[in-house]
């Protein structure tokens, strides 16, 4: 069985490649460092998606609670660090500890609360961070086994925990990983990168008690340094509009289909073109009313565990399976149409 090389970051290749060219020689060796630095991890990570693979399960927990750690690497580059913090720990002086440790568990909360589901492989798996990873490390990912997170360069980008929408984003590949198993390439790469976008944004409103009225609907906000003209990484809301700076570039993420991006670069746009169903879930949110990790989350949730979803899925396969998972929770009423509605809105077929 060959395993494939997927190695998920939140800051996608393609804004650090425009980085390494900037004209400040600092920025631009600190995004070559880190790009070079992630190339190197996916070479030695060899993790989760495998035709045919199913992520191993551990016996369930009888008592479903969360089970962190977080390391501290003291801007090392061996993982996992030194052990900082671990369940039921109180609080320490690192900010970016306690910053992990809480987005930890607002995402193994609403995943249990909402879902009934036990961690992210729903046996109780551990939930291990490690943070202050290497120096000026521009990016925070998910190996397969754990998060790791960077201090941001404190130019372009500052600490990676700020945003608990970010350290949900890359729990939620960890929770792709023992479901759909999702290729990370082309448009099952861009579901990937979306679902982690979409469960990101239900934990940070979720933490906020916000309806879907009330949200930003931003990936990432508050991970921009205040120089840099843009609000987050990316928009649910208006793809395409996250930043527009001298530096950073535009925001290249399409809201539909009229305008997907074919490029064999970032694995085929995952981070690109994640935007078209990152607006469907936002149109569907926003349509249902109310806080959108009930009705619109249990449809998204149900189609991810739902066991019929292909591996290699193309944005048409998951947009027919949200419909037939709202009509199977909740009948021919509001929450179908507005499926319906939300993928027909960014053109993608959904019958």
């Amino acid at each position: 069985m060959a395993f494939h090389s997927v190695f998920c970051t939140v800051v996608p290749p393609h804004l650090l490649d425009r980085l390494a060219q900037a004209a400040n020689q600092q920025i631009a060796d600190r995004a070559l460092r880190t790009l070079e630095h992630d190339a190197l991890q996916r070479t030695r990570r060899r993790i989760t998606t495998v035709r045919g693979f199913t992520a191993a399960v551990a016996p369930p927990e009888a008592d479903p609670r969360p089970r962190r750690t977080v390391y501290d690497c003291k801007n090392g580059t061996v993982l996992p660090g030194r052990k900082v913090r671990g369940e039921g720990d109180a609080p320490g002086q690192d900010a970016t500890v306690n910053r992990v440790y809480a987005g930890l568990g607002a995402t193994f909360e609403l995943l249990l609360k909402q879902y009934g589901r036990n961690s992210l492989d729903d046996a109780g798996l551990k939930l291990d961070a490690s943070v202050h990873y290497d120096r000026e490390y521009a990016n925070a990912f998910w190996d397969g086994s754990q998060m790791v997170f960077g201090d941001g360069d404190g130019e372009i980008f500052l600490d990676f925990s700020i945003p608990v929408d970010v350290i949900a984003h890359e729990l939620a590949h960890g929770l792709t990983q023992y479901t759909a198993n999702l290729e990370y390439f082309s448009q099952s790469g861009a579901l990937n990168e979306s679902v982690s976008d979409v469960f990101g944004a239900l934990v940070k409103q979720y933490t906020l008690d916000q309806t879907a009225e009330q949200a930003d609907w931003l990936i990432g906000e508050g991970l921009l340094a205040p120089a840099v003209t843009g609000t987050a990484l990316r928009s649910m809301k208006a793809p395409g509009t996250a930043y527009d700076d001298d530096v950073l570039g535009k925001d290249p993420q399409p809201a539909t289909m009229d305008d997907y991006v074919r490029t064999g670069r970032d694995n085929g746009g995952v981070h690109i073109n994640s935007g078209i169903p990152n607006h469907a879930f936002y149109l569907l949110a926003t349509e249902l009313g109310g806080k959108a990790w009930e009705r619109a989350g249990q449809i998204w949730y149900d189609t991810l565990t739902g066991g019929e979803l292909s591996q290699d899925a193309r944005f048409g396969e998951f947009a027919r399976l949200t419909v037939a998972a709202a009509q199977a929770r909740y009948g021919d009423g509001a929450e179908l149409q507005a499926v319906q509605k939300a993928w027909s809105t960014v053109g993608v077929p959904h019958s």
